[in-house]
């Protein structure tokens, strides 16, 4: 049986980047420096590296769709998102692929899916509307007025009442608008308007606190908290901070761009404040380095870091 990897799902997203890049020819010094410099930022990267190197292994000889879209699918498309798949999936999954073809199969699968850096909205009738943002894969069964979300955020807005589903527990609404995140070991949902039951595994059920938002588990519902000041706002486009810690800021802002932006721990802790426009990462970093006393040096476009200006 194969072990669920441990790292994160943007972590196997920079090994597949890597992976790609070597595969197109020999990197560059400047490449070269950067792919080193990820290897040893965390052990992380390394076992995922390692992992990813299996998992190609193994595609060779292997008959079937997920391994074809591999192993032959264009670099910006399909090939991507085979091989994140196949690296979250375990190194053996090539092999049992074809016994398994007809499992479910979270974000790559799903009904409806947005990219790093895009949002989608998607109509479900009668005024209703989803929206997905960065990096998100929800299922969606309007006939039974459910919605799965498999990965990422989204918004709902709906007259009419839908069961939401996420990881770790299932959300009954009647005419509300709220947003969902699905975390690795948790869900968050902020409730803006409407009325909102949650249903955790061994828990009761409770209605959600209007103008609230909170986290939960399984088994564990936190404290309900006022809305942040960010929430929902990247349903129209923008990055709002107020009083951010720049760390909090830059992995906010690393969820719409591929690669890696890092924060020097010497800067994470000043504060930043104002709204910024998501379709356009590299000006945010212009005007960080305008507003704070901070550097921003691009290794290539997919490693960057913010540290301290000398």
């Amino acid at each position: 049986m194969n072990r669920a990897p441990d790292f994160s799902s943007q972590v196997a997203e920079q090994a597949v980047h890597w992976l790609m890049e070597m595969q197109q020819g020999a990197l560059s010094p400047r490449q070269q420096m950067a792919m080193q410099q990820w290897l040893e930022a965390h052990s992380e990267h390394r076992r995922a590296w390692e992992h990813i190197q299996r998992v190609n292994q193994r595609l060779r000889g292997v008959s079937s769709p997920l391994a074809h879209a591999a192993l032959n699918g264009p670099k910006s498309g399909s090939r991507r998102q085979a091989l994140k798949l196949l690296l979250i999936l375990g190194a053996g999954s090539a092999a049992t692929w074809g016994m398994r073809e007809h499992n479910p199969l979270p974000s790559l699968l799903a009904d409806y899916r947005s990219p790093v850096g895009q949002r989608r909205k998607v109509a479900l009738g009668a005024g209703d509307q989803l929206h997905l943002n960065t990096a998100s894969a929800a299922d969606v069964r309007i006939d039974q007025r459910l919605i799965r979300l498999l990965e990422g955020e989204m918004l709902l807005t709906a007259s009419h009442g839908f069961e939401v589903r996420t990881a770790q527990g299932v959300l009954k609404t009647q005419g509300a608008r709220l947003n969902v995140r699905q975390l690795a070991d948790r869900t968050q949902v902020a409730l803006f308007e409407g009325r909102v039951e949650l249903s955790a595994d061994g828990r009761a059920p409770m209605l959600l606190p209007v103008a609230r938002q909170l986290s939960f588990t399984s088994t564990i519902v936190g404290d309900a908290q006022a809305l942040d000041a960010n929430s929902g706002a990247w349903v129209d486009g923008m990055l709002v901070a107020a009083h951010m810690r720049l760390g909090d800021f830059l992995d906010e802002l690393g969820r719409y761009r591929r690669g890696q932006l890092n924060c020097d721990r010497k800067v994470a802790d000043l504060l930043i404040s104002g709204t910024y426009p998501l379709d356009d990462s590299e000006r945010i970093l212009d005007l960080l380095e305008i507003s704070l006393p901070v550097k921003v040096k691009r290794f290539t476009r997919y490693w960057v870091t913010v540290e301290a200006r000398v």
